[in-house]
C-alpha cells in the first residue's frame, strides 16, 4: 500500500481542487495549514463552525496557543449550563452553538464565545433518550453563510437565522423519511455540501439547505451514530456513511448507491465517521469490532459486490488495533491518533497512535477513559472521560504530555474544542467551560 498522504497535505489538496471545480463543491477554509517559525506566534485564530471542524478532519490550523501552563492550569473565562447532553460546540463569528436538554425540551443555544452570555435560544418537546447513559442530544451544529443547522435525538432538523435565532424551516426526518428512531436516538450532524444539507438518520438523504426540501434519500438502513464524509472521485463527489449494516458510498448528486460494504458490531452500534483521505477510507467501532482501511477502486471483473458505478471498496487491512466505541481518530502525517475501547469502561480504553498505512500499533497510554481529542499546531488536545485536559505533541514514537490540568468535573465524552485561543469543555451534566490558552 502506498503511505496515506497527509491529513495536512490532503487538505490543502483538496482546497485547490474545489476552487477550480465547478459549483457545487464544498467550502474550503482559505489559509495554509502549513507552520512555520515564523507564524507561531498568536495572532488570529480560526472559527469551528460544524462537526470535526472547517476541513471535517478533527484539526485545527490555528497556531501560537499556549501548550504549557501553570501548576494550577490554564484560567477558566467562563462557565454556562446549556442541559444535558452530548453536543460538542460550533463557533463562528465570536459566537457558541450547542445544544442540551431539560425538563421535556431541547434547546438548541446560541452564546457569545468570549463571555459565555446568552445571545439567543429556541426550545421544543423533545425524547431525553437517556438509554444507558445521561441522553441529551448528540449532534453538533453547523454553522454555514449565517444560519444553523442542528438534529436532535428524535429527527427535528432545524434550520435557524444565525443572528437572530428565528426559524428559517424545520423537518422531522422520521415522518419525511418513514424512519423510527433508533435505540439511541439521531446522532447525526448535518453536513453542507453546494447548496444541500447532508444528513444520515437510516435513509441518508440531501435536503436543499435554503429550503429544507428533500432532493433524494437513500434506501433505508439500520441508522448508525455517525456524520456523513465526502470523497471526491474524479469529477464527482461521493457520500460516505457508516450506518449500523454497512459502509455506504452513494452519489452526492442523486443518491444512488456506488459501492457497499458489510460492517456490523456485536451490539448494532457505529457511532463514528469515515475518514476518508483521497481514495482510502478508515472506519472504526466498538463492540468487537474494530477497525478497517478501505480503497475505492475500479471493480475486476464480475464480483458480486461490483456496482453499476463499476466501483468496489478493496480491503487494505483489518484489526482490532484502533476500537473507536465513540469519540473518532483525527488522521495526522500518516498517523491515527484515536481512543481504543469495547465499552464504556474507562479502565479498557487506552489512547492508540496507528500507523494509518499499515495498521501497527506505535504506541499505547493508558488512563484518558473514553474521552476524545482534537489537534492543532502539531499537538493533541486531549479531554479524559473525567475532565482532564492534556497537551502532547502528535508525535508517533511516545505519548510525551507538555501539559494538563482538570478544566470540568463530571463525566466528558464530548470533544474538546480549541478556537480563537480559547478551549471549550463540555460534560454530561451540560456544565460547559472555556479555558483560556492565548498567550
Amino acid at each position: 500500500m502506498r503511505c496515506i498522504r497527509s491529513q495536512r497535505f490532503s487538505a490543502v489538496c483538496r482546497t485547490v481542487v474545489c476552487l477550480v471545480a465547478a459549483a457545487g463543491c464544498e467550502q474550503a477554509a482559505s489559509e495554509s495549514p502549513q507552520t512555520t517559525a515564523s507564524n507561531r506566534s498568536y495572532a488570529t485564530g480560526h472559527d469551528w463552525p460544524n462537526w470535526r471542524g472547517p476541513e471535517h478532519s478533527g484539526i485545527s490550523r490555528e497556531t501560537g496557543w499556549q501548550d504549557t501552563w501553570p501548576d494550577g492550569g490554564p484560567k477558566q473565562l467562563w462557565k454556562a449550563s446549556v442541559g444535558t447532553g452530548f453536543s460538542s460546540v460550533s463557533i463562528a463569528d465570536g459566537r457558541l452553538y450547542t445544544l442540551g436538554h431539560r425538563g421535556d425540551d431541547d434547546t438548541v443555544y446560541c452564546l457569545d464565545a468570549n463571555t459565555g452570555e446568552e445571545i439567543w435560544k429556541h426550545s421544543y418537546p423533545c425524547k431525553l433518550v437517556d438509554n444507558l447513559h445521561e441522553g441529551g442530544p448528540a449532534a453538533t451544529p453547523t454553522i454555514h453563510e449565517g444560519r444553523v443547522y442542528t438534529h436532535s435525538k428524535e429527527g427535528h432538523l432545524f434550520c435557524f437565522d444565525a443572528a437572530q435565532g428565528a426559524v428559517l424551516w424545520s423537518v422531522k426526518l422520521q415522518d419525511l423519511l418513514g424512519v423510527e428512531m433508533p435505540t439511541w436516538g439521531f446522532s447525526c450532524s448535518p453536513r453542507v455540501l453546494g447548496d444541500s444539507l447532508l444528513v444520515e438518520a437510516g435513509r441518508t438523504c440531501a435536503l436543499d439547505r435554503n429550503t429544507g426540501e428533500l432532493r433524494w434519500k437513500t434506501d433505508k438502513y439500520e441508522p448508525g451514530y455517525g456524520s456523513p464524509a465526502i470523497l471526491r472521485r474524479g469529477e464527482k463527489l461521493l457520500v460516505v456513511v457508516l450506518n449500523n449494516e454497512y459502509l455506504l458510498i452513494v452519489d452526492a448528486a442523486d443518491g444512488k448507491e456506488v459501492a457497499k460494504q458489510a460492517w456490523e458490531t456485536s451490539f448494532a452500534t457505529s457511532a463514528t465517521t469515515p475518514i476518508v483521505d483521497d481514495d482510502t477510507i478508515f472506519i472504526s467501532t466498538g463492540y468487537n469490532a474494530g477497525c478497517v482501511m478501505f480503497r475505492l477502486a475500479p471493480a475486476a471483473g464480475s464480483l458480486p459486490e461490483k456496482t453499476e458505478a463499476g466501483l468496489v471498496l478493496e480491503r487494505v487491512y483489518q484489526n482490532k488495533n484502533m476500537s473507536n466505541h465513540m469519540a473518532n481518530c483525527v488522521l495526522y502525517d500518516n498517523y491515527l491518533y484515536g481512543i481504543d475501547g469495547n465499552s464504556h469502561n474507562r479502565r479498557n480504553c487506552e489512547l492508540v497512535c496507528l500507523d494509518a498505512a499499515s495498521g501497527d500499533v506505535k504506541w499505547k497510554h493508558r488512563g484518558l477513559g473514553c474521552g476524545s481529542l482534537m489537534i492543532a499546531d502539531d499537538k493533541l488536545i486531549v479531554l479524559g472521560d473525567d475532565g482532564e485536559l492534556v497537551i502532547a505533541p502528535a508525535n508517533s514514537q511516545a505519548f510525551q504530555p507538555t501539559a494538563k490540568a482538570r478544566a470540568i468535573e463530571g463525566k466528558c465524552w464530548t470533544v474538546p474544542v480549541l478556537s480563537h485561543g480559547r478551549v471549550y469543555c463540555r460534560n454530561a451534566d451540560g456544565d460547559l467551560v472555556c479555558v483560556d490558552l492565548r498567550p
